[in-house]
């Protein structure tokens, strides 16, 4: 049995605050599939692709994501995500490590410093700082992640730090001056922070940031990127999913080798 609490917006959906499901052992795309099901047909549509889920109170994305298995008696908790209140911090699980997401808001005082402040302060996490004009979204950001950390594990980064590897991918340059360069940090410029490693320590740079972070990916880098990296439309047009441009910027990243 599994217990499916509705947050917020979520309830409209099925007139209910909580729903009780009589399987186990089924994962998180298997139980929205099965919610999309129960739903009757005057009811608003859940969206499923802008729900935060979380399992007995932690976050899906730091485990497994939508492939998460879901246990007998455990608590699924349902929430919207609602536009306009953007989410300021983003959580990961790949290859078995644990990464956050946090968008800085630039000042002139931020500049290279502050992340090698950081690197000295906690230097049981892998840092990386990569300017927010060259992130298009979560998708995209995890993908270059995987990209990287499946490399290290391959033994076939680009350089001999994750971090830098990471830095490189989204600049798409096997160059580290001209990455660091392109889409490093610098004073006055919103910048993403990444960092890898245990909840403990992740945990503690999240509170100590607190007043620095924005909310993640509120602008819209398009433009931006489609100019910075030569994207033509005929090239969107040609690549058939539902994420053309994400899909290429990963696509050039994969071949840096």
């Amino acid at each position: 049995m599994i217990t499916v609490k509705l947050v917020g917006g979520a309830k409209k959906s099925f007139s209910k605050e909580q729903l009780e499901i009589g399987k186990s052992d089924i994962t998180i795309q298997e139980l929205i599939h099965l919610l999309l099901q129960l739903q009757s047909d005057d009811s608003p549509k859940l969206d499923t692709e802008n729900i935060l889920i979380a399992i007995n109170g932690a976050d899906s994305s730091a485990m497994d994501g939508k492939s998460t298995i879901i246990k007998n008696n455990d608590v699924v908790s349902i929430i919207p995500v609602i536009h306009g209140g953007a989410s300021k911090k983003l959580l990961y699980k790949i290859s078995s490590k644990q990464i956050q997401i946090l968008q800085i808001k630039g000042k002139k005082a931020i500049d290279v410093k502050f992340l090698d402040d950081l690197r000295k302060k906690y230097p049981k996490l892998q840092l990386q700082a990569v300017s927010s004009q060259f992130v298009l979204n979560s998708y995209h950001m995890k993908k270059i992640l995987s990209l990287s950390l499946e490399s290290q594990k391959n033994d076939i980064l680009l350089s001999n730090k994750p971090e830098t590897d990471i830095l490189m991918r989204f600049a798409l340059t096997k160059q580290i001056s001209a990455a660091i360069a392109s889409v490093g940090i610098k004073p006055n410029a919103d910048f993403i922070l990444i960092a890898i490693g245990n909840k403990t320590n992740l945990h503690s740079l999240h509170k100590e940031l607190s007043p620095l972070i924005i909310p993640l990916f509120s602008k819209n880098n398009t433009i931006f990127l489609k100019k910075s990296f030569k994207i033509s439309k005929k090239q969107i047009d040609c690549v058939y999913s539902k994420t053309p441009l994400e899909d290429i910027l990963v696509e050039k990243a994969a071949v840096l080798l």
